[in-house]
């Protein structure tokens, strides 16, 4: 067979295959069902949401601030001299009592200045006697001299009578013993005593060491109370009283002061006891004093230097409703879900935004149902699937120690 007849015959098999898979695909084609359009269902978001209680809800306004000492002073000697003795507890972070003798200065210069100042005095005395005596003679003398002028009214004169010898005399002894007082205040000045129980906070001094008048041996602070600066807006001093700037009657509101130290969440009471005297021109923010007792009774201790987080407990707000901060949207809008599970918007009046919590005052009824859920597309009136949590009104603070 020739080499076209081959060719022939391949062409003419591959047109017949061509022709029967063409015939194939249009029978396959026509027994196939015709696909009927339909539209998805629109999908239905799902929302978490709380019930919503009316109630009383104490405001509460938080703040941070540093703990400082109520009291802190600088340890000066008021006379010079060598140290020749120190107390154990003039270290940094030594503990010590009032009326505790934290330093000594050699006494020997003051105690020799005191034995002089006594005898200057006896001195004196001794001369004040010697011008008694002058000044009775001499007035003895002159009625003798001049008895016709002995009455009862006659005097010689204050020259005669040794008056300004005298007067001098007595100046003289006074004197003394102004000098004498003041060699036994210097005497005493050597014992640097503790003013009032606390703490040392530095220590730069040793034995040995010579000290003039004036220099700072040391930082010393009181360990009766703390306190903590608090940096508030304003408007914050509205829901708490503060003494002598919104109380009239001394009263202060009372905190709660929160740290963490050596691995512990701890707190401590306090209260609001003043303002600091003038606005921070450049925060514009009100400084709050709040107080602590005793932050060195318990172990481990409110620590100087500590920062720490405080909660002043505000006035109670009568029949409003906390939500979370989540809920509230911008211009103060809450959505809400209605009967039907559809979405509504609901404008309401907020009180205080507290942390995570909202507190509203207008807007939102006993039991209704609030989203807490962010949607990025939302429109009025469109369904939900609903997921319910607790309710967000509790009215209470967890204690912490």
């Amino acid at each position: 067979m020739s080499t076209r007849k081959k060719r022939l015959i391949q062409f003419g098999i591959s047109v017949v295959l061509i022709a029967m898979g063409v015939v194939g695909l249009l029978v396959l084609t026509a027994s196939k069902p015709e696909m009927k359009k339909r539209k998805p269902p629109a999908p239905v978001p799902m929302v978490r949401t709380i019930k919503t209680n009316r109630g009383p809800q104490t405001v509460y306004i938080q703040g941070e601030g540093t703990v400082r000492p109520l009291r802190e002073i600088n340890l000066v000697p008021e006379v010079g001299g060598k140290v020749v003795r120190m107390s154990p507890a003039l270290v940094n972070g030594g503990v010590f009592k009032e009326g505790d003798t934290l330093l000594q200065i050699d006494p020997v210069d003051y105690e020799l200045a005191v034995t002089l100042a006594r005898a200057k005095v006896k001195e004196a005395e001794s001369r004040l006697e010697l011008a008694e005596e002058e000044a009775l003679a001499a007035v003895e003398e002159w009625r003798l001299l001049y008895p016709d002028s002995a009455g009862e009214d006659s005097k010689p004169s204050a020259l005669v009578a040794k008056e300004p010898q005298l007067a001098a005399a007595q100046a003289r002894l006074e004197a003394d013993k102004a000098n004498l007082r003041k060699a036994l205040l210097s005497l005493e000045r050597t014992k640097l005593k503790a003013p009032f129980a606390g703490r040392v906070g530095e220590e730069k001094v040793d034995v040995g060491q010579y000290v003039s008048p004036g220099q700072a041996l040391g930082t010393l602070y009181s360990t009766e109370a703390a306190e903590i600066v608090v940096p508030l807006e304003g408007g914050d001093l509205f829901w708490f009283d503060v003494p002598a700037f919104t109380s009239t009657d001394g009263r202060g509101a009372p905190a709660v002061v929160r740290a963490s130290i050596a691995g512990r969440e701890l707190s401590w009471p306090g209260k609001v006891v003043r303002t600091e005297g003038r606005l921070d021109e450049r925060t514009r923010m009100i400084h709050v004093v709040v107080r602590v007792s005793k932050p060195y009774a318990r172990k481990p201790p409110l620590v100087f230097g500590l920062f720490v987080a405080v909660e002043i407990e505000g006035r109670k707000v009568q029949s409003v409703t906390v939500i979370p901060r989540a809920a509230l949207h911008q211009g103060n809008v809450v959505w809400i879900v209605d009967k039907a599970s559809r979405l509504r918007f609901r404008k309401v009046e907020v009180a205080r935004v507290q942390g995570d919590e909202v507190i509203v005052t207008k807007g939102l009824e006993d039991g209704e149902t609030v989203v807490t859920t962010p949607l990025k597309a939302v429109t009025d009136g469109m369904a939900v699937r609903m997921v319910s949590k607790p309710s967000a009104l509790s009215g209470q603070r967890p204690s912490k120690d």
